[in-house]
């Protein structure tokens, strides 16, 4: 390597600091401005920048996964025993009983914690810690507060054309998942691209159906069995009963012929509370009430004719619409009729026409819901034209004990509160959804709530009373949370409400005895006086008057 130039230094002046000084400017360059080039310049007047200076920001998904539980059973075996001894066999159990008293060691053993034993007894007999001291003062009650609802989740039928939600079912197990039954319900409905299925959802996934059901019919009604969880029964629009078992698929694991089935649609169908838990029954517009075993669908195994005049005739039976039964009386149901009639009828008779007990005119249409209040099985609720109203089955062809107001629509669906004794729900065809206190106020409900434009046609409560199902004509079904005052029960309710229906009954049954005597007067009186032709066209005429004066006070009402 060529060594151009050698640096020298003193080893003394190695590693000296540096002394620094001011001096004066310098110029070492100057390069004066050339007037050719000022012609190649392009002036830019003004210039902009942007300036961006926020963060810059991504958006990212994260999906976690969902735990998949699965039910499993532990089987408790009784343990302690040796091994030479078995615990299923009671002679060797006894044995080594017998023998291990004979021990010294155990009667020392029982002795010493006998004493132990006897110390902890006598000092919890001693105070009790349970106890109340001020069970006489009343409490203080908190102020009530304003009746409310609100909606936390509407489930919508995913085909097109909609379909009606005809039933709601909650299932058995927390009311986690909820059955709805769809179908078109009007009269020669033709439309070739409907479909038939129905679907059970999860409320945690609202979104999408957690079972189709594929029933070879639109379904129309949809019912869980209480003892069996994974049994859903179903009746069909042909008149067909279907039973699902959803570990399964939603494909049906059998059905009843046609030929042995209902001819109308099937409107009602509930499990019996049998010991092995596969008896059902269903009712229909044919005016037939079947019973089933799903062990063998082939054929109902007893069958009930709803003739009310006894004679046992199909042709003078009157169409099942709705029908109820309470596990609690497991031989009685009522039945809700086409005619406006509620039959009470006794599985138990011996006879077919002993078996319907009792006949309740009740409507002037059809009881589109007819249903036992939960504390109080002998109270009924039945719903029909524009009322709703409270029966009991101790009086015998007596009218209603209590009743709505008449409303301005009509009324399609009831349910009671399965919490607290005098709550119903009735669903109106304007979309309204009404909740009573009978306890509180019985001439206008306790709250109205808008909560559809279409009529409501299903209604359901879960077991809580805190969650209420309302299903539409257009397959919309919303889940309402009511406030806590309609769904705890107070102190005395039971007993208050038992007092107001015994007192409704007698005063039921006083004017009934008051209106037979004064119809047995009006008869002596008519026999007494001569006969009176009357005029058929003045009697029309005074009818008319009384007919347009009533709507005309209507409308000023209005």
């Amino acid at each position: 390597m060529e060594i151009k130039y050698e640096y020298s230094r003193k080893r003394s002046e190695f590693g000296r600091p540096c002394s620094f000084s001011d001096l004066p400017a310098e110029v070492t360059v100057d390069i004066p401005p050339d007037p050719a080039l000022a012609e190649d310049f392009i002036p830019q007047d003004p210039v902009d920048f942007g300036v961006q200076e926020g963060p810059v920001l991504a958006m990212h998904e994260v999906n976690t996964e969902r735990a998949q539980v699965s039910i499993r059973g532990v089987n408790h075996v009784e343990g302690g025993w040796p091994k030479h001894v078995d615990p299923k066999n009671p002679e060797l159990t006894t044995r080594y009983r017998e023998e291990v008293e004979r021990e010294e060691v155990y009667t020392k053993t029982v002795q010493r914690l006998g004493f132990v034993m006897e110390h902890y007894i006598r000092q919890n007999n001693t105070i009790d810690i349970y106890e109340e001291y001020f069970e006489e003062e009343e409490e203080e009650e908190e102020e009530e507060e304003h009746p409310s609802a609100k909606t936390i989740n509407v489930i919508r039928d995913p085909n097109n054309p909609r379909r009606m939600a005809t039933h709601l079912s909650w299932h058995p197990d927390g009311n986690r998942a909820v059955a709805v039954a769809y179908c078109s319900l009007d009269f020669q409905d033709s439309r070739k691209d409907l479909n038939s299925d129905s679907y059970v959802w999860d409320l945690e996934k609202p979104y999408a159906p957690e079972l189709t059901l594929k029933p070879s019919s639109p379904v129309v009604t949809l019912e869980y069995n209480s003892k069996d969880w994974h049994h859903l029964l179903g009746g069909c629009y042909n008149g067909q009963i279907v039973y699902w078992d959803t570990r399964k698929g939603g494909l049906p694991m059998e059905m009843t012929p046609v030929e042995f089935s209902h001819r109308d649609p099937v409107y009602g169908a509930y499990w019996l509370p049998s010991r092995t838990g596969t008896e059902c029954f269903s009712g229909s517009t044919d005016g037939q009430v079947l019973w089933w075993d799903i062990r063998k669908m082939s054929q109902p195994s007893e069958r009930l004719v709803l003739d009310i005049s006894r004679q046992d005739q199909l042709k003078d039976a009157l169409g099942a619409i709705s029908l109820d039964f309470a596990p609690v009386l497991p031989t009685k149901f009522l039945v809700g009729t086409e005619q406006g009639i509620i039959i009470s009828c006794n599985r138990d008779a011996k006879t077919p026409p002993e078996k319907i007990a009792n006949i309740f005119r009740s409507h002037i249409g059809a009881v589109y819901r007819v249903t036992r209040n939960p504390f109080f099985p002998k109270v009924f609720l039945s719903v029909g034209d524009w009322t709703a109203r409270i029966w009991t089955e101790e009086l015998m062809d007596s009218s209603s004990i209590m009743e709505t107001k008449y409303h301005s629509s009509y009324l399609l669906n009831a349910c009671w509160s399965p919490v607290k004794p005098a709550v119903f729900f009735t669903a109106r065809s304007d979309g309204v959804l009404d909740i009573w206190d009978f306890l509180f106020h019985q001439k206008e409900p306790s709250l109205s709530l808008k909560v559809s434009n279409d009529p409501l046609l299903s209604l359901c409560s879960q077991d809580n009373g805190r969650i209420i199902g309302c299903g539409t004509k257009m397959g919309n079904v919303s889940l309402l949370e009511i406030s806590p005052g309609l769904c705890t029960i107070r102190k005395n309710e039971k007993t208050l409400t038992s007092t107001m229906f015994e007192r409704e009954a007698r005063r039921e049954k006083v004017l009934q005895d008051k209106y037979k005597e004064r119809l047995l007067r009006e008869q002596e009186r008519l026999r007494a006086q001569p006969e009176q032709q009357e005029d058929p066209v003045q009697t029309f005429k005074q009818a008319q008057e009384d007919f347009l004066s009533s709507i005309k006070a209507e409308r000023r009402r209005r």
